[in-house]
């Protein structure tokens, strides 16, 4: 079965940096195109960024552009999500989706989810 896996979460000071990391398993990888939402206590989850099949694309959610890059290695099933310069508001729990259309910002695009790693940043 598919299985997606967040790790890298914790607690980190504003203004410092941190490293997810989405391991993929039973879906063709490279056949999918990746993304990272949030979601904080009380609200709906929201699109962070995406990258396409191949990586060549991304996409991010404005108040994350230039903080934030999100890369992928099709050779270890793998999607990262490096954060910089971290603020907190980018509290939260971060998931990893995976979705058939080649990148996408709709929540209700994607297929399969995992199971979220919490980020906090404190001040």
């Amino acid at each position: 079965q598919v299985q997606l896996v967040e790790s890298g979460g914790g607690v980190v000071q504003a203004g410092g940096s941190l490293k997810l990391s989405c391991t993929a398993s039973g879906l063709p990888f490279k056949d999918y195109g990746m993304g990272w939402f949030r979601q904080a206590p009380g609200k709906q989850r929201q699109f962070v960024a995406a990258i396409s099949r191949s990586g060549f694309f991304t996409k991010y959610q404005d108040s994350v552009k230039g903080r934030f890059t999100i890369e992928r290695d099709n050779d270890a099933n793998m999607v990262y999500l490096l954060m910089s310069s971290v603020k907190i508001d980018d509290t939260a729990t971060y998931y990893c989706g995976a979705t058939t259309t080649n990148w996408s910002a709709l929540l209700d695009s994607y297929d399969f989810w995992g199971q979220g790693t919490q980020v906090t940043v404190s001040s």
